[in-house]
This record gives structure tokens, C-alpha cells and sequence, in this order.
């Protein structure tokens, strides 16, 4: 593992200094609440663990037929 090509940091990632904080909906470009898509599955026991993903798919899947 040498570091070549790396310069420190995750590739972009991570918190800007001084950005302002914005919504999974917003990241994800969708019109659709994925915080409470995600709220929804975690409280209505859907599985034990809810993935990051499964929220942000699930708010796309149902914008789908709302856009047509």
C-alpha cells in the first residue's frame, strides 16, 4: 500500500468548511422526502438494518409514476 497518487483526505469527500448542510433529497436530486422514506422503513420494521441506498431507491421508485 504506498500512498502514491493520494493527497490526503477520501477523494473529495467529507465536509466543506463552512458549507451549508443539505438534504439526502437534494443530494440525491429527487423532489421526494427521503428522510422520511427512511424514518418510514426503520420505524415500520421492515428489516432489522436499513441501508444508506435503500431510502434514496425506494424515494426514486415512487417519484417514477408521480413524474408520467
Amino acid at each position: 500500500m504506498s500512498g502514491a497518487g493520494k493527497s490526503g483526505g477520501k477523494g473529495g469527500r467529507g465536509k466543506k468548511a463552512g458549507g451549508k448542510s443539505q438534504s439526502r433529497s437534494a443530494r440525491a436530486g429527487l423532489q421526494f422526502p427521503v428522510g422520511r422514506v427512511s424514518r418510514f422503513l426503520r420505524k415500520g420494521r421492515y428489516g432489522a438494518r436499513v441501508g444508506g441506498g435503500a431510502p434514496v431507491y425506494l424515494s426514486a421508485v415512487l417519484v417514477s409514476p408521480l413524474t408520467r
